[in-house]
C-alpha cells in the first residue's frame, strides 16, 4: 500500500533541488523579459470580466481572451506574443480553505498564432525551466499525448524532449483525459498537450507511479498545448495549416514549488494578509486546524474581492452573475472573520495590503481604490444587517419549535435561512443548540447539493455555447452593441462609457455609466438614432494601429489596461469608431430593427440596457 509524501517533506525535497528561490514578483518579470528576448510581444492582461461571452463569468484562462485569435483572428501585435493574466475560478469555492485551492490566480503565458510549433515551444520551455529557473534537468520529467483512434500517437513531442536530453524513461505517454486541450466549444482548434513535471527525488510509489499521482513525487509546473488540429461537426480531427501554441505557468503554484514551501498561504503572496488577520484576530496561523481554514478563506476571498472590485469594467456585489459572485466571497469572508472573533469592520484594512503588494504590476487596483473601500464597507455593512435578520427570523420560528415534539431543526428550514436570508448554517447550529436543539445537517446538506445541482445545470447549459460564439446573430448584436454606445453619448452626454457587456445568441446587455434612469423620450431617441444608422446600410471596417493613434482618428476606447501596442478600430460608416477587438458585420443592411427591451439600475451610478435585433 503506498504511502502518500507528507506536503512538509515534499517542501523541503523540492528546497533541496532548486538552485534559487524566486518572488511571484521576480517570477513574473522573468517570464516576460525571456520570451520578449524570443521576439513575442508583450500584450496587456484582459479584464476578468470577458467581453461579449455569455458562456462564463470570469476569465478562467490565459488563453480565454486570445481565443478569437487562435480561431485565426489576426492580432494587431502579432504572431507571438505574452503576458500575464488575471483569472477566477469560482467552481471550487466551498474546497477555498485547504492549503492549495484559490479563486483568484495569475497565469503566465506565451503564444504562437501560426508561427512556430512544437519544436520551439518545447525548446523555450526547457531553456526557461533549467536556464533561468535553474531546475536541474534530471529532476525534469514531461507527459506527451499516447494517442488514441482519432488522432496518433505524439511521437513528435516525445523527440524533440528527447533531443534536449530527457530519456525516454522520463517521457512518459497519458491517454486524451491527460494530455489533451479543446476544443472550447463543441467543434474547433484543439490539440494534444506536454506537461512538465518536478521530480522530488523521493522513491516510487508502486510499480504504476508516473506524472500526475497524487503520492507527491511529481509536482507539475508548465503545460504546453499544440493546436494542430480542428474538430468537426461530426466529431473527426483535421489537422490545420495555421498550427498554434498555447502556454500556461500558473504563478502561485510555481512559486510554492520554487521555494519549497507545502502551501501556497506559505509563500509571500499570502503572508502579508495572513498576518493583518492574525493581528485583527488575535489568533495565530499554524496552530489550529480550523482556525487555519477559515484564515485561507478570508485571505483569498478578499484578495479576490478586490481584483473584482478593482477591474476596469468595475464590477459591484449584486444577486445575479459575476456580481453575485463577489457578493459570495465577501459574505463568506465576514463569516469567517466572524468565527475568529473579528467583530468589527475589517475588510478595507486587508484590502490595503493586497492593494501595496499588487500595485505596480496592476495599476487599476490603485486607480479604482475608493471603489473599491467603499464597496466593501457597504457589502460588510449590509451582511451584518443579514445576520441580524437571520437571527431574527430564528427568533420567529422558535416558538412553533418547541410546541412540536421533536428537537431537531430540520434541514429544510435551515436551508431557507441560509438561501433567503443568508444565514450560515454554522450560526444556525449555534442558535439552535443555545435552545436545546441540534439541527438536520444531513437534510442541509441534501437540499444545499440539490440547489448546486440546479446551479450547475444553468452554468453547463451556458457553456454549451463555446468561449467564441461568432454566429450571425452575436456578430450584429455585438455590432449593435457598438451603435448603442455611441447613440447613448449623443442623446445622454460624453460622460457615458461602457462598464460591461454581454452578449447571448438572443440580446444584448450593455452597462454604462449614467447617474439616472433614463426617460421614455431619451430611451426611444436612441432606438431611433439606432435604427437610422441600421437603414444607411453603413460599411463596417477596420485597421490597425497604436492606441495614441486610434484617440487622434476619434475613437473610443474603455478598459485601457487590457490594449496591446496595436489596437483594431471597428469604424461604422462615418457613425461609430471604437476600439474592440472584434467579431463584426460587414454592412449594418444585415442586421435588422433594434428594439430596447428594458433600461434598469446596475448598481451605484451604472445603469443597464437589454436589446434585441428583430429580423
Amino acid at each position: 500500500m503506498p504511502v502518500c509524501l507528507d506536503m512538509k517533506t515534499v517542501g523541503r525535497l523540492l528546497s533541496n533541488i532548486m538552485k534559487n528561490q524566486l518572488t511571484a514578483n521576480e517570477l513574473r518579470q522573468k517570464y516576460i523579459d525571456f520570451f520578449v528576448s524570443k521576439q513575442h510581444t508583450q500584450i496587456s492582461g484582459a479584464s476578468l470580466i470577458p467581453e461579449n461571452d455569455p458562456t462564463v463569468l470570469f476569465t478562467t484562462a490565459g488563453m480565454h481572451p486570445l481565443v478569437p485569435y487562435i480561431l485565426g483572428a489576426e492580432h494587431p501585435s502579432g504572431k507571438r506574443l505574452t503576458d500575464y493574466q488575471k483569472c477566477i475560478r469560482t467552481g471550487d469555492i466551498e474546497a477555498v480553505g485547504d492549503p492549495h485551492h484559490l479563486t483568484f490566480f495569475e497565469m503566465l503565458g506565451n503564444w504562437s498564432l501560426g508561427d512556430y510549433f512544437k519544436k520551439e515551444a518545447i525548446g523555450y520551455s526547457f531553456e526557461f525551466l533549467t536556464s533561468v529557473l535553474g531546475i536541474d534537468a534530471s529532476k525534469l520529467s514531461v507527459t506527451v499525448f499516447a494517442g488514441d483512434d482519432l488522432v496518433p500517437r505524439d511521437e513528435e513531442a516525445a523527440a524533440i524532449w528527447e533531443s534536449y536530453g530527457i530519456p525516454r524513461e522520463r517521457i512518459y505517454f497519458l491517454p486524451r483525459e491527460d494530455n489533451w486541450w479543446g476544443p472550447a466549444g463543441e467543434t474547433g482548434p484543439c490539440g494534444p498537450d506536454s506537461e512538465m513535471f518536478i521530480d522530488t527525488g523521493r522513491p516510487s510509489c508502486g510499480p504504476d507511479c508516473q506524472p500526475g499521482c497524487s503520492c507527491g513525487k511529481y509536482f507539475e509546473i508548465w503545460n504546453d498545448v499544440f493546436m494542430g488540429y480542428r474538430k468537426t461537426a461530426e466529431g473527426t480531427y483535421v489537422p490545420m495549416d495555421r498550427k498554434c501554441v498555447d502556454t500556461g505557468m500558473g504563478i502561485e503554484r510555481t512559486i510554492a514549488i520554487l521555494q519549497g514551501k507545502k502551501s501556497v498561504y506559505e509563500t509571500e503572496i499570502f503572508t502579508p494578509v495572513i498576518a493583518g488577520i492574525e493581528k485583527l484576530s488575535g489568533k495565530k496561523y499554524g496552530v489550529e486546524e480550523e482556525t487555519d481554514i477559515s484564515i485561507r478563506i478570508i485571505a483569498d476571498h478578499v484578495r479576490t474581492s478586490v481584483f473584482i472590485l478593482g477591474d476596469p469594467k468595475g464590477m459591484a456585489p449584486s444577486n445575479v452573475g459575476q456580481g453575485y459572485i463577489l457578493r459570495r466571497l465577501i459574505r463568506r469572508a465576514v463569516r469567517h472573520a466572524n468565527k475568529l472573533g473579528i467583530d468589527h469592520a475589517f475588510l478595507g484594512e486587508l484590502a490595503q495590503i493586497v492593494l501595496d503588494l499588487y500595485d505596480k504590476p496592476y495599476p487599476e487596483l490603485v486607480a479604482h481604490k475608493v471603489f473599491i473601500m467603499d464597496e466593501l464597507a457597504a457589502e460588510e455593512t449590509k451582511f451584518s444587517e443579514t445576520l441580524l435578520k437571520g437571527e431574527r427570523e430564528f427568533e420567529k420560528m422558535l416558538p412553533n419549535l418547541l410546541k412540536g415534539t421533536s428537537r431537531q431543526i430540520s434541514g429544510r428550514t435551515a436551508f431557507k435561512l441560509y438561501d433567503t436570508y443568508g444565514y450560515p448554517i454554522e450560526l444556525t447550529r449555534e442558535l439552535a443548540h443555545e435552545h436545546g436543539f441540534s439541527v438536520d445537517e444531513e437534510g442541509f446538506k441534501a437540499a444545499f447539493e440539490k440547489h448546486q445541482e440546479v446551479s450547475r445545470s444553468g452554468a453547463e447549459q451556458q457553456f454549451k455555447g463555446g468561449l467564441a460564439d461568432h454566429s450571425e446573430q452575436t456578430t450584429a448584436l455585438h455590432t449593435a452593441t457598438h451603435m448603442l454606445h455611441k447613440a447613448l453619448r449623443t442623446v445622454l452626454g460624453d460622460h457615458v462609457g461602457q462598464k460591461g457587456s454581454n452578449i447571448t445568441v438572443d440580446r444584448l446587455r450593455f452597462d454604462f455609466t449614467h447617474p439616472s434612469p433614463m426617460t421614455s423620450e431619451e430611451i426611444q431617441r436612441v432606438e431611433d438614432i439606432v435604427n437610422k444608422q441600421i437603414a444607411r446600410n453603413l460599411a463596417v471596417t477596420c485597421e490597425t494601429m497604436t492606441l495614441d493613434q486610434a484617440r487622434e482618428a476619434g475613437a473610443i476606447a474603455f478598459f485601457e489596461s487590457k490594449y496591446g501596442e496595436q489596437v483594431k478600430v471597428y469604424s461604422i460608416g462615418d457613425f461609430s469608431k471604437e476600439v474592440c477587438g472584434g467579431p463584426h458585420v460587414k454592412n449594418t443592411s444585415t442586421m435588422g430593427h433594434f428594439k430596447i427591451l428594458k433600461e434598469q439600475s446596475s448598481s451605484a451610478g451604472i445603469r443597464r440596457i437589454k436589446a434585441i435585433l428583430e429580423k
